[in-house]
């Protein structure tokens, strides 16, 4: 019995090892199930909904041994909301990013940056950027953005599971209160733990949950990057995907609070879609296979960027 009860003991642990390092499709679906359920209510900046994902988005981070900056993963900030037309002004809203990194091995690439990121926040019952008719109820925000939140856990688990290949150092941001205006990567932007000069590359995920049949994945500013159109079209198709790769079209999410600043940036996103901003949005229209496949794409052009000296600089766009 001690010889069976140690040989399955191996295999339990031999199998969570694996788990553990591998983006799976069920882990995508439990990130999205907990982040647009009904009790986190549309996840609106200055709620407790809003405060659980945050505890809930650290805690993965730790799990992961990420590294957080000097005060711990949470990055605290106040947002002013938006608000309709003749209505009065709100106050100032608390709310957080979630920031850790891992460090590479490299002594001189370590001090290079990746960013990859995704906003958690939503529209809560609706808003002033909602196109619903019913402010009243809850806006899921599934693919908006609880696919990109998932996505950003599951590659840092992968991440983490091979951070001994890192030469650049990868640093992982949840946004607060992008539907707010980009709030959080502009307060991150202005408040950044480390220089701007040492960020080479910012990718941000926002709806990559709704792949279609075509298997598009479109990328906006991959122009920024040297041969970026290129680089992330060969990798895409290598994957079985079709990518739709613009090289100056930025987009409108977090990743442009950096190209502002002169940094480098990919936006990815499986497109738009009749649910966008509206209560429909919920975690049943996920293509939860096709978002796994996505996430595949961002690991491996994290990896690729990450684990070799590919020369990165930005390039401007007119």
């Amino acid at each position: 019995m001690i010889k069976t009860f140690i040989s399955s003991t191996l295999v339990l642990v031999s199998f969570m090892g694996f788990s553990q390092s591998e983006i799976t499709e069920n882990e995508i679906k439990d990130h999205i199930i907990f982040l647009a359920s009904e009790k986190n209510a549309g996840r609106y900046p200055g709620t407790k909904a809003n405060r659980k994902v945050v505890k809930y988005i650290a805690k993965d981070f730790k799990k992961q041994d990420l590294i957080p900056f000097e005060k711990g993963y949470k990055q605290k900030f106040k947002a002013r909301l938006r608000v309709e037309k003749g209505e009065n002004e709100k106050p100032l809203a608390k709310t957080s990013n979630v920031v850790g990194y891992i460090e590479g091995t490299d002594p001189i690439l370590k001090n290079e940056y990746i960013i990859l990121g995704a906003h958690y926040d939503h529209l809560g019952l609706g808003g002033p950027s909602s196109k619903s008719e019913n402010k009243k109820t809850i806006h899921y925000g599934a693919d908006d953005n609880a696919s990109g939140t998932a996505a950003l856990l599951e590659i840092a688990e992968k991440i983490a599971a091979n951070k001994k290949d890192l030469k650049r150092s990868v640093l992982f941001i949840a946004f607060g209160a992008e539907e707010q205006g980009l709030l959080g990567s502009k307060f991150f932007i202005d408040n950044a733990p480390i220089p701007l000069s040492k960020i080479k590359l910012m990718i941000n995920m926002d709806m990559v949950g709704r792949l279609n049949t075509e298997k598009h994945v479109y990328i906006n500013g991959a122009g920024t990057l040297p041969e970026g159109v290129a680089f992330m079209q060969n990798l895409g198709e290598s994957l079985e995907l079709r990518p739709v790769v613009h090289a100056g079209s930025v987009g409108g999410s977090d990743h442009v609070s950096f190209f502002k600043k002169d940094i480098s940036v990919l936006g990815m996103h499986t497109g738009a879609h009749p649910q966008y901003h509206r209560p429909e949005d919920t975690v049943d229209l996920i293509n939860v296979p096709g978002q796994k496949k996505v996430c595949d794409y961002i690991y491996k052009t994290i990896m690729e960027l990450a684990t070799t000296n590919y020369k990165m600089e930005f390039i401007p766009q007119k």
